[in-house]
């Protein structure tokens, strides 16, 4: 993989990713009102799985031998199932700001002990001063006079969202160090799948066979889950652990402006510092490094700037 990929192509890849993440919440707001948010998980990790192993198979890359790393996929198929009911009992307790803010505002920090731990990557400067302000801003981007009772339980439900997205992004990397992305997530998404199976036998998913149920299931499916953890995936090959999980908080960002275009809601002034804050630190994940590259060669050479 060239240098120009790793600084700027792995960058935008994980960005594009998390923008189709941010669409998730809009889908299912269009959703039958009967479709339970644990059915909605289950069916787009399934056909997730799905259109992945449609692909593999079309371009005959599905192949797995001795050297497949069972444990990391094990670990990878769990923390993506157990995400999905995690989190959306983490919001039916303590509401969609709480439970949101603190499953992905705290991702970027236990994925960053992770990363640091277990691959011993060097979290630098930038890393900590982007995560700050990108916590931050998600924080600003809700106003905590208007919630009243927090559910402990609740928290702690939302925590394990976030570990539970931390360890897939930490595991998933060692999958992808040697194996192809699509064959990787297509192999953890269906052991997912068979996970949450149960879900549907347990909770009324009439609402799949409704024509807007279908064409929900069908986007969070195809492009708010196989394009965009192919995407994601696709640029962790190239970046940290830690800094590609804190470049997805361009999730929370679009869904704000999706909300402020689609649904008509507004922001206040502390909903757009905190916006400001969330973009200052995806540019310095994003640009600031290369530019600090760039700055460095053109002092170590004294012909003409790079291009």
């Amino acid at each position: 993989m060239n240098s120009r990929l790793k600084t700027t192509i792995a960058p935008l890849f994980v960005l594009l990713g998390a923008m189709l993440w941010g669409t998730t919440g809009t889908a299912q707001a269009f959703a039958p009102n009967l479709a339970n948010p644990l059915t909605i998980g289950a069916a787009r990790i399934t056909i997730g799985a799905f259109t992945l192993l449609s692909i593999c198979l079309y371009r005959g890359t599905l192949k797995i031998d001795k050297s497949w790393p069972k444990l990391a996929t094990l670990v990878s198929a769990i923390s993506v199932a157990a995400y999905q009911p995690f989190f959306f009992s983490a919001v039916s307790k303590t509401g969609v700001a709480v439970g949101t803010v603190v499953a992905i505002g705290s991702s970027p920090i236990i994925a960053g002990f992770l990363s640091f731990v277990v691959r011993k990557e060097k979290l630098g400067k930038k890393w900590y001063l982007a995560t700050s302000l990108s916590i931050i801003g998600i924080l600003l981007l809700f106003n905590p006079s208007s919630i009243e009772n927090v559910d402990s339980l609740g928290i702690l439900l939302a925590l394990g969202a976030g570990l539970s997205y931390a360890v897939f992004a930490t595991a998933s990397k060692q999958l992808l160090d040697k194996h192809p992305t699509e064959v990787v997530l297509a192999i953890v998404f269906s052991i997912s799948a068979i996970i949450l199976a149960p879900l549907f036998l347990i909770y009324d998913a009439a609402w799949l066979f409704e024509l807007k149920g279908i064409l929900v299931a069908l986007h969070l499916g195809v492009f708010a889950t196989a394009l965009a953890y192919f995407l994601f995936s696709s640029g962790l090959k190239a970046l940290p652990v830690a800094t590609a999980v804190t470049l997805t908080l361009a999730e929370p960002l679009t869904a704000t402006f999706l909300g402020i275009f689609l649904v008509g809601e507004t922001l206040t002034f502390t909903s757009l510092i905190g916006v400001s804050l969330l973009f200052m630190g995806l540019v310095i994940l994003s640009v600031s490094k290369r530019m600090f590259r760039k700055k460095e060669r053109g002092e170590q050479q004294t012909s003409c700037r790079t291009p």
